[in-house]
């Protein structure tokens, strides 16, 4: 793997027909990676999860209600063992009524229906069995995963140790989601409502 290294500098000299004036310098440095490998994330049933039709008259009036677990076959190939980590991009932002998790957009009225909390099973790096890190730092420091919440990176790591992140050729996990509805006392319901959440699952280089 090569590194792309650069220094920019600039110095800016002015003078003066009987004397000389001193410039002052600073200096820029850019740097970054350039990465042989890439990785290709992929969702089982094109990435869609329908509840379906959901009667008003099933929903909690005056708490949330969380809908069924579903879930999702997730599948990451990289050309070679690659250091990575997922992120979740909320596409319905601001319409979220808990700002932690994805939201499921707005009634015709502009109410905040609900939210969507993304989770990951039974994570698997190349077959071998492993644990979700987080790093809600920008991938400074990372610990064991417990929730998956806006805007944290998830990056698989050994058994043994949650702190550093592991390369892999195939990441593979179970995309589990539970939709939760507002209580209905806060929502114009008159007529039918869509909810559609969407999210966009980034495979970010570490």
């Amino acid at each position: 793997m090569n590194t792309l290294h650069r220094t920019l500098s600039c110095a800016l000299l002015l003078g003066a027909s009987t004397s000389a004036i001193a410039a002052s310098t600073t200096d820029l440095t850019v740097r970054g990676l350039i990465t042989p490998s890439a990785c290709a994330p992929t969702l089982s049933d094109g990435g869609v999860i329908d509840y379906g039709k959901i009667a008003a008259k099933d929903l909690k009036q005056t708490d949330i209600t969380f809908l069924e677990h579903m879930d999702l076959s997730l599948d990451i190939h990289c050309e070679a063992p690659t250091a990575m980590a997922l992120q979740f991009v909320d596409n319905r932002s601001g319409t979220s009524s808990n700002p932690s998790y994805p939201g499921l957009g707005l009634t015709p009225a502009g109410e905040k229906i609900g939210f969507l909390t993304p989770y990951l099973q039974d994570p698997r790096v190349d077959n071998t069995a492993v644990q979700m890190s987080e790093s809600q730092d920008h991938g400074a420091t990372w610990k064991k995963a417990y929730t998956y919440t806006l805007p944290g990176l998830y990056a698989p790591s050994a058994l043994a140790d949650a702190s550093q992140p592991i390369p892999s050729t195939r990441f593979s996990a179970r995309l589990g989601v539970i939709a939760a509805i507002e209580a209905t006392d806060s929502l114009t319901l008159t007529s039918e409502v869509p909810f559609d959440g969407n999210v966009t699952l980034e495979a970010r280089y570490l």
